[in-house]
């Protein structure tokens, strides 16, 4: 695409009220589920993909710590909800179906904790504490309750199976302290949108391999993750944490399209 269309584009999108825009995104998305159905045989691929793609997110986070000695921009307060989802996950994860995943989680444990550190510790002079202000009791309480309601029907002990269904409802919502953040500084710097961005993308892609597993199964999949609502809430979190993310995504690529390195949120968004 050349540059002019590009900012045609870009342009045309910009202009357009938000139900449109809410419209052109939804399309998008199922477009690009077309096309990865078409082009990635193997789904799991997906989830390995997301799992990279969080990687990446994370090895950005930590150069922007080592590099430039500073945290601002970054919540602290997502960092011990990702902290918290993941202990729980591994737990679970050693007690009802130890994998490769558990490897991977146990690796993004240890660096997120590592992330706590720096910023509680070593990086404490630059952290917005006056602007990491979104309160941990309005997604840990509701995770909490939500989770005693509904948890899968298999069966491995109960106090396991609410633990599951807990993390699994926190991992939807643990980066909205960090998207407070940006919501309140307006100004995001380089790092933390390649961060944030890659989050997104580690979503959209985890949230694309299960709607494609149920597609391919013709609904089976959700029949042998239990009874109940469960099947469904473990669908629903996963497209609750790609639409948390769209709307800071677009501005993200908006940005990069326009050659801006700094990204600057207009108000209302996230």
């Amino acid at each position: 695409m050349s540059s002019s269309m590009r900012h045609f584009v870009v342009g045309w999108v910009k202009r357009q009220p938000p139900k449109v825009k809410a419209f052109l995104a939804v399309v998008s998305g199922m477009a690009a589920l077309v096309l990865l159905r078409a082009i990635v045989h193997d789904h799991d691929n997906l989830f390995v993909a997301a799992e990279a793609a969080h990687a990446i997110g994370i090895c950005v986070l930590i150069y922007k710590l080592m590099k430039e000695k500073t945290c601002a921009g970054l919540s602290l307060k997502s960092q011990e909800l990702t902290a918290m989802f993941l202990a729980v996950r591994l737990y679970c994860s050693f007690v009802m179906e130890y994998d490769i995943h558990t490897l991977l989680d146990s690796a993004t444990l240890l660096t997120t904790l590592w992330v706590i550190y720096m910023i509680r510790f070593k990086l404490k002079s630059s952290y917005m504490d006056d602007k990491d202000n979104f309160p941990l009791y309005y997604v840990v309480a509701p995770c909490a309750v939500l989770a005693l309601a509904i948890h899968p029907s298999t069966q491995h002990n109960i106090v396991n199976r609410i633990l599951w269904a807990f993390c699994v409802y926190l991992e939807s919502v643990s980066v909205l302290p960090q998207l407070r953040v940006m919501q309140n500084t307006k100004i995001v710097e380089p790092f933390t949108a390649h961060y944030v961005f890659a989050l997104g993308v580690a979503r959209f892609l985890s949230c694309a391999h299960w709607v494609l597993q149920v597609l391919d199964t013709r609904g089976h999949l959700l029949v042998a993750l239990g009874s109940g609502l469960w099947p469904s809430m473990v669908l629903l979190a996963e497209i609750v944490q790609t639409f948390i993310l769209a709307d800071f995504c677009y501005y993200y690529v908006k940005s990069v399209v326009g050659g801006q390195l700094v990204l600057r949120l207009p108000s209302g968004v996230v």
